[in-house]
């Protein structure tokens, strides 16, 4: 009996420490997960499957580092986790970047294009980045490491998020 008390006591807290009264909200077409509390920077790197909607090209269920926009219009998978500033280590700052796909007809007039507009968190310091055709793959490299804050600007649509770059 007391071990089983034990057991049930054990259980409980464990399911307490796999939920918090202040966890955000569910993203647009995501899973939750918390911020970044230590850093300040608002990136949600998520860890669970991509939606279906961002997952052409992967096989089962993929599971790899990615960042949903402020309104879920666009998904970064990163394929380089976490992304660093001066990398030394050979490898790219790699995002694949997946748009949502499109309720309405895009804006024939507006450049498919995906513009970055990068703002390092704190600071007036700006960077501007183009991925030629639109969302798709990039090497995605900042002029230094911190919280950047991203305006994503494509075929007439919007959203934004924050990205951080480590030091390398």
């Amino acid at each position: 009996m007391r071990s089983a008390g034990r057991a049930v006591l054990v259980s409980a807290v464990l399911l307490a420490g796999c939920t918090t009264a202040s966890r955000p909200a569910t993203p647009v077409g995501g899973v939750a997960t918390t911020a970044s509390a230590a850093t300040g920077c608002n990136s949600r790197i998520e860890t669970g499957s991509l939606p279906d909607w961002a997952d052409a090209g992967f096989s089962g269920d993929a599971r790899i580092p990615h960042v949903f926009g402020a309104k879920g219009e666009i998904v970064a998978v990163l394929f380089a986790h976490p992304l660093t500033h001066n990398r030394t280590d050979g490898a790219n700052n790699k995002i694949l970047w997946v748009p949502r796909p499109a309720t309405a007809s895009p804006d024939p007039t507006a450049p498919a294009t995906l513009v970055i507009t990068a703002t390092l968190d704190g600071t007036d310091t700006r960077a501007t980045r183009e991925v030629t055709g639109g969302p798709g793959p990039s090497i995605i490299d900042l002029p230094q490491a911190g919280c950047w804050h991203l305006v994503l600007s494509w075929s007439g649509r919007t959203d934004t998020m924050d990205l951080r770059y480590a030091e390398g």
